[in-house]
């Protein structure tokens, strides 16, 4: 208890600069924090990336790479340097996308390629290797689709090559679509040499919808 009355003023002045310095501190803290998320800077990053899903059956799904990534707090996006996508299918051929760019979603449901974009289908017994160019690809991975609004071109072994504006490939539905000025060239496979018939070429324009 103070006895002397000049005690009291002087404890209450302590309490309150103590108070005052304890606010203050709080204060620029939680403005530090609030101007971190504001800023877009990585809170963390990872070299030669790796991340590998699987099925129910534990066997792999779809594997995920790039030589770099940062993650970004004030927006949860992560972004990647080369990324490399391979989806695999029971009974069906392989897919790989490569990119010179990548970025994941905040839910991770989305996965965006940018520049240089690359999509190689493996061959079949009854269908050649596709391959795929456009500057922007965005996926989803667990639907297995894919789609741009830019041009592609396509080439689909041995001899067709489509090109277009606008696609959309689902993976699980063996189908691709093109939307807009759609081209496409493709040479007819040789005849018997018997036939003694020269090997034709053809073009077409116009929407089209392909299957695998």
């Amino acid at each position: 208890m103070l006895k002397h009355p000049i005690l009291l003023p002087i404890a209450l002045m302590l309490f309150l600069a103590l108070l005052t310095f304890w606010i203050n501190q709080t204060v620029q803290e939680q403005g530090l924090n609030i101007s971190r998320l504001n800023r877009h800077d990585p809170d963390y990053m990872l070299y030669n990336f790796v991340s590998t899903r699987t099925n129910a059956a534990g066997k792999t799904k779809y594997v995920l790479a790039a030589t770099e990534m940062r993650h970004f707090p004030d927006n949860d996006y992560t972004e990647l340097k080369r990324p490399r996508f391979t989806q695999f299918g029971l009974d069906k051929p392989y897919t790989q996308v490569y990119g010179q760019r990548g970025k994941i979603s905040a839910n991770g449901k989305l996965v965006e390629f940018n520049q240089q974009v690359k999509v190689i289908r493996q061959g079949t017994a009854e269908k050649g290797e596709m391959q795929l160019k456009t500057e922007k690809l965005i996926m989803e991975p667990d639907t297995e689709v894919a789609y741009t609004d830019l041009p592609v071109t396509i080439h689909q072994k041995p001899a067709t090559v489509i090109t277009g504006t606008g696609m959309r490939f689902d993976n699980k539905a063996a189908t691709m679509q093109l939307f807009n000025r759609v081209h496409v060239h493709y040479e007819r496979a040789p005849v018997a040499a018997s036939a003694a018939t020269p090997a034709a070429s053809a073009k077409k324009t116009g929407n089209r919808k392909q299957n695998k």
